[in-house]
């Protein structure tokens, strides 16, 4: 096989019939007809589409190494610095179709697989590792170019470091047996974005693990005997882009997964029943660096999306003469140009590492996602500042159909705009930052590599401070 189409990529999610529930009421049906996913679906669909458009050809797949079929360029193992920038090329084409929005689009994903199957060599000769078959499942998603979703971290219980839960009815997800065909899970994990919509479930414990039966990396269908993807609420407006630009497209869901007696075949379990690996596997590979790419690569788009709607609104009410509106639309310059610059940097800086992989700096990626959860926020803040009432004055698609029409064109127009226009301008600003879908957007940028404070703690004990410290030394000898 190949990269897919849009319409391979539905037929086969809808064939799957996982186990989705949203509103306490099951998914019936074909998921992409529903309304907590079709929008997101659609979009989905899309990239997977722009693969085989000529102008696009080139930079979303290349030349698989064992087929020679064109596949997905997010699965590239960059072997030069070349290929780094080949990458961030391919994550930015597909980020512009949804401005950044879609933090969990394929390329994430497969990304994230990519960078463990180059690191499986920690694996090797280790027990209850299989590093083999962790190679031959990144292969597999390579040649049917397969979507993915992940788990990685267990629920909010006990907040307490190590807590796991009750050992006879448990709350994270453990192995509670193992025979000759696989291992049985059983248990919960979150948080599986755009669980039930993709192909694959793959589940990583990712540390702090002080129990055998805890610690584990697989991949299982989604349709899975056993698995229960429990959604939040849709974040859908509903399907007016009039009214709700964002949501009625790029809403990723969330969800719960829950495991019951779900069983793991030996052929899909890349480690167990290890605890060193375990906790030091996701932090000893690739990942990172690899992953940190990609997020980043993305984040730039939407921030480059941000400026661009405030610079929108800037220009509809004709504030751009006030210095305050200058100083914050800058903050938004500054913080893109820093990120881009940093991107550049790991690049540029990148190295091979022992496998021969070409692994971008990961010092500037940290670097970068510290920045990231603080500014994004901020965004928020001064789009809410900027457009201000204008923000409330937003009445719907319908209102635009209706007898008052004409009361709207006069009193809703702007310095540059007519009424409609400014209208859905603002209505996409509020979509952004006000919404359910802003303000999960916001906490999903907070969070997306882990607690803000966490980071810091890691980029502090991670950099090399001595030579500073040295020079210091020096200067006082």
């Amino acid at each position: 096989m190949s990269a897919i189409t849009g319409k391979q990529y539905m037929e086969r999610i809808n064939s799957m019939k996982a186990n989705v529930w949203v509103d306490g009421k099951q998914v019936t049906g074909n998921i992409s007809e529903h309304p907590a996913f079709k929008g997101i679906m659609k979009s989905q669909a899309a990239l997977y589409d722009m693969q085989h458009e000529d102008s696009f050809k080139d930079v979303l797949t290349y030349q698989s190494p064992s087929t020679r079929n064109r596949v997905g360029l997010s699965f590239l193992q960059p072997k030069t610095k070349e290929d780094l920038a080949k990458k961030r090329a391919m994550v930015q084409q597909w980020a512009k179709s949804n401005n950044g929005l879609m933090g969990r689009s394929p390329d994430y994903m497969n990304t994230v697989l990519m960078a463990l199957a180059s690191s499986a060599d920690l694996l090797k000769g280790k027990e209850n590792c299989f590093p083999e078959k962790l190679v031959s499942f990144y292969e597999y998603m390579r040649e049917h170019d397969l979507s993915m979703t992940h788990t990685f971290i267990g629920p909010q219980v006990n907040r307490s470091q190590y807590y796991m839960g009750d050992e006879d009815e448990p709350i994270t997800a453990k192995i509670v047996d193992r025979n000759v065909d696989g291992i049985i899970v059983t248990g919960a994990r979150l948080l599986a974005t755009q669980g039930g919509i993709t192909d694959e479930l793959l589940v990583i414990s990712a540390g702090g693990i002080v129990d055998k039966a805890y610690g584990f990396a697989f991949s299982i269908p989604s349709n899975s005997k056993g698995l229960k993807f429990i959604c939040r609420e849709s974040f859908v407006g509903r399907d007016s882009i009039f009214n709700y630009p964002l949501s009625s497209r790029f809403e990723e869901m969330d969800s719960v997964v829950v495991f019951e007696n779900v069983l793991v075949p030996w052929d899909r379990v890349f480690y167990y029943d290890n605890m060193e690996v375990s906790n030091n596997f996701m932090i000893e590979s690739s990942f990172h660096g690899f992953g940190l790419h990609q997020v980043v690569s993305r984040q730039i788009i939407k921030v480059e999306f941000v400026l661009g709607i405030v610079q929108s609104i800037i220009e509809s009410i004709n504030i751009k003469e006030y210095q305050h509106v200058q100083e914050k639309a800058s903050e938004i310059i500054v913080a893109l140009e820093t990120l881009k610059a940093l991107l550049i940097k790991s690049e540029v800086e990148a190295k091979a590492d022992q496998w021969g992989f070409m692994q971008p700096d990961r010092t500037t990626l940290h670097v970068a996602i510290n920045i990231f959860p603080k500014v994004y926020p901020r965004f928020t803040e001064i789009i809410q500042l900027l457009g201000a009432s204008g923000l409330m004055s937003i009445p719907t698609e319908n209102a635009f159909q209706s007898p008052i029409r004409k009361d709207l064109d006069q009193y809703l127009q702007s310095h540059a705009h007519e009424a409609e226009y400014r209208v859905k301008l603002f209505r996409l600003a509020w979509d952004l930052t006000m919404s359910s879908f802003g303000t999960r957007q916001t906490l999903y940028e907070r969070f997306f590599f882990g607690d803000p404070i966490r980071l810091s703690s890691q980029l502090y004990y991670s950099y090399n401070k001595e030579p500073y410290v040295q020079r210091v030394k020096n200067l006082l000898q």
